[in-house]
């Protein structure tokens, strides 16, 4: 591990400690639930980094049958017009509402 410096003496040490705190019939308890502990937190580390992964989903490339259709363009004057064509709608963005308040709040009540 990076950033660790911990060497066999050190190891040998640490095992001394636990196994005088401990005694030797938890410390393989011990072991055990710590190898579980790491193990979740490596799972919930990965499946977050997943989850926050931005990258778009490699998909077909598009052609000419899925492409938009696009003007007839006359000349290279026509490349740098932009298109005409109408953004997409959207739906309008609704507040957010508290779920705990049964009645609309009522201002300088």
């Amino acid at each position: 591990m990076p950033g660790f410096n911990i060497g066999l003496p050190e190891v040998i040490l640490i095992l001394a400690i636990a196994l005088i705190v401990l005694g030797p019939k938890r410390l393989p308890e011990v072991g055990a639930s710590l190898g579980k502990s790491i193990r979740e937190f490596r799972k919930a580390a990965t499946e977050v980094q997943e989850a926050t992964n931005l990258s778009v989903p490699e998909g077909p490339a598009p052609t000419a049958a899925t492409a938009p259709p696009t003007a007839p363009s006359s000349g290279p004057a026509a490349a740098l017009t932009p298109s005409t064509a109408a953004p997409a709608a959207q739906p309008p963005i609704e507040p957010i509402t508290s779920p705990s308040s049964s009645e609309p709040s009522q201002p300088g009540v």
